[in-house]
């Protein structure tokens, strides 16, 4: 089987596995480039295959000497079918890992169920005893209530009235202006109920009710804000109302986690490439501009360049003070981003592009190549005409 990348609105059906174990051991090498440093040893990931989640894992791993456990809800492969890039992202990481002497532990399953959540306690009685880091790193379609059964579904609109703005074709570099309808009520409730805090607070209730959090454990989930140009259809979204219940719930949890001294936190990170930002409306755009410019100033960072300066810059390193954070509470990641300058000439090549000039303003390709490598395609070295087997394709090492 020949697996070539299949696009339709912006998401690709298909994943190489290869090409998804190169990008694994480039995060890894990355890492274990960046030498050995103090974290936790006992690590719970929800959300663990790809992008933050997958970043997260491989620094506890292979810069903290992690023993780690990782949830994710990903599709193996078939015969004539490839699994999802989270599946053969996690086999990889589990085959580096492993060789390293380092415990891994996967759970495929859906991480809002019960299921899930006694399955995750089984593993850590039976393997780890106790969690001492738990990175909560969920971006869902979908969350079916463990209480009610009801099934709720996220969606991404402006709150409130229309949205237009530009965005970019990242296939074929068309610059156009697109309408976001606005979201109505039931809608902002519903991707609150699937994106906000509640079920992040579930999960840190459920461990801390069965004792397995260790004394001092951390726990952290992912924001972001982002600028002017896509708070109509982000921040001021229903992507951004259930994000600030996100934020709103780490008070409550350091409350809860008193006891044993622990802490809640949320990151507020960069804009990135990632399967979830390619399809919301005006943020393709933002960030093929925003790739332009961070990288003339030589301020850009990728998923494990970002989780690497968290851990080490604002968590774990041995001569690193308590997390500095804004006046909400939160680690700023985006700090880079966010800059006064790296803000103004965005904006000055957001005012100035357009169809004509999209190749020349804005880093497209760039966008292109990493949403490709999320999906294990365009990675150096990698032969895709070549024809992998069924064990290949459909493998099932989990």
């Amino acid at each position: 089987m020949i697996i070539e990348p299949v696009i339709r609105d912006n998401v690709c059906l298909t994943a190489h596995p290869l090409g998804c174990e190169a990008q694994v051991l480039e995060q890894i090498n990355y890492i274990k480039s960046q030498g050995p440093m103090t974290g936790p040893k006992r690590v719970l990931i929800i959300g663990a295959s790809n992008g933050y989640g997958l970043a997260a894992r491989i620094v506890s791993a292979f810069a903290c000497r992690a023993d780690t456990l990782g949830v994710a809800f990903e599709r193996p492969g078939r015969a004539k079918r490839t699994a999802s890039a989270g599946w053969y992202n996690t086999e990889a990481f589990t085959r580096q890992a492993r060789a390293s002497g380092l415990g891994v532990w996967n759970i495929n399953a859906d991480a809002f169920s019960n299921e899930a959540k006694e399955e995750v306690l089984e593993t850590i009685r039976t393997h780890l005893g106790q969690i001492d880091w738990f990175l909560y790193s969920i971006a869902a379609p979908r969350r079916k209530d463990p209480v009610t059964g009801d099934l709720f579904s996220s969606v991404i609109k402006p709150i409130g009235e229309p949205s237009t703005s530009k965005t970019v074709n990242f296939l074929t570099g068309e610059v156009t202006e697109v309408t976001a309808q606005p979201a109505s009520p039931t809608e902002v409730e519903q991707t609150v109920k699937v994106m906000g805090g509640e079920d992040w607070s579930l999960w840190i209730q459920y461990l801390m009710d069965a004792g397995v959090l260790a004394q001092g454990a951390r726990t952290m989930a992912l924001s972001y804000i982002g600028p002017e140009c896509t708070r109509a259809v982000y921040r001021d979204g229903t992507i951004g109302r259930a994000k600030a219940h996100l934020e709103q719930t780490v008070g409550e949890l350091t409350q809860r986690l008193e006891p044993i001294k622990g802490q809640a936190w949320i990151s507020v990170n960069k804009a990135l490439v990632t399967r979830a930002s390619a399809v919301i409306p005006a943020v393709p755009l933002y960030i093929s501009l925003l790739y332009r410019v961070m990288k003339a100033k030589g301020l850009h960072e990728n998923c494990i360049q970002q989780m690497n300066r968290l851990y080490r810059d604002f968590l774990f390193g041995t001569s690193v003070p308590p997390p500095k954070t804004d006046d909400q509470g939160r680690i700023r990641l985006d700090d880079w981003e966010m800059r006064e300058d790296v803000q103004e000439a965005v904006r000055d090549l957001w005012d100035r592009i357009n169809d004509g000039n999209a190749r020349q303003l804005a880093d497209i390709e760039g966008f292109k190549q990493e949403f490709l490598r999320h999906h294990g395609f365009d990675m150096p070295g990698i032969d895709y005409m070549q024809d992998l087997g069924e064990d290949i394709v459909a493998s099932n090492a989990l």
